[in-house]
């Protein structure tokens, strides 16, 4: 089965019940994300690295439901925003868009 954002904020409804708010929701992606960090601290290609990862999206597409938007929709609609900003590199392979001056 094909999952999409749609059949994973189901199962996660069905499994889990009604989510108290965002907020509750996006800490739970965010211990997900320490546990990322985690497997990456002790190893930079940890197996777990990946699943921790598809935990986060899964995670994000409950978030992105709640909110009533394709979170697919909004990737496109930001990374076209980045694509026009100016960036910051900070010589770890990272950066920071440049804050336009009001």
């Amino acid at each position: 089965m094909k999952e999409t954002q749609a059949t994973i904020t189901e199962w996660i409804e069905t499994t889990f019940g009604s989510a108290g708010s965002n907020a509750r929701v996006v800490a739970r992606a965010n211990e997900e994300m320490a546990e990322i960090l985690r497997a990456v601290t002790i190893d930079d290609n940890h197996p777990q690295i990946v699943e921790e990862i598809a935990d986060v999206f899964i995670v994000l597409y409950r978030v992105a439901t709640r909110l009533g938007v394709d979170i697919h929709e909004e990737i496109d609609r930001k990374m076209a925003v980045n694509r026009t900003r100016k960036w910051t590199l900070d010589g770890s392979g990272c950066g920071y868009h440049v804050k336009e001056k009001p």
